[in-house]
């Protein structure tokens, strides 16, 4: 494939993305699905099938074996942090279960769009340490303006990269996402967090 059109393409996805974020889910709030359709051609164009770009149950169970207790950890701090605080959303448990459940195709659409796209195509661009970084950076790029979320995506973006290097596996990676993305919204209040939102919302809120 030529360079010049392996560089154009991510290009012209992100610009995409961010146009959808920021002015075209507010004219027509399918159009996310013309962003997926150049997505999948692309994936097509290249012969990547999904169990090539992380949707399989390949090294999920090695994955889980050696992050969970992390996961776990953070997941102790945060919900400590939120009791300590004293800012943990009064919801009631059959509505909290009801969001995380929600969310976890969320996540795992986020961590296909970050790495079983982006990541992949920047791989072939830049250097092995390059890829990751810019790949979290336009991760973060994508929550403007909200300062909290670009820095939580920037770094838990660029730590996902790792992750999805070493196992391939979208499915712990979204599921890791949703979790972690609950809490924050359960524990942080919305004058730092802005209730999560970005775009133009964020200015609203």
């Amino acid at each position: 494939m030529p360079r010049t059109f392996a560089i154009l393409e991510p290009m012209l996805v992100f610009t995409l993305i961010m146009t959808y974020i920021w002015k075209l889910r507010f004219v027509n709030g399918n159009l996310w699905m013309v962003i997926l359709a150049v997505m999948l051609l692309s994936h097509a164009l290249r012969r990547e099938t999904p169990a090539k770009l992380g949707f399989g149950l390949h090294n999920l169970r090695g994955c889980v074996h050696e992050l969970a207790p992390a996961l776990t950890l953070l997941a102790l701090v945060l919900l400590a942090g939120g009791i300590l605080l004293r800012s943990t959303r009064q919801i009631g448990f059959d509505r909290e279960l009801v969001a995380l459940a929600l969310y976890v195709p969320w996540g795992v659409a986020q961590q296909y769009a970050l790495n079983g796209y982006f990541l992949n195509r920047l791989d072939g661009l830049l250097s092995r340490r390059a890829a990751p970084a810019v790949t979290a950076a336009l991760f973060s790029c994508a929550h403007t303006p909200n300062w909290f979320l670009m820095v939580v995506t920037l770094l838990l973006g660029y730590c996902a990269t790792l992750v999805y290097r070493r196992y391939r596996n979208l499915y712990f990676l979204g599921m890791a996402h949703a979790a972690v993305g609950f809490l924050l919204f359960l524990v942080v209040p919305d004058s730092i967090s802005h209730h999560l939102i970005v775009g133009p919302g964020w200015f609203r809120r």
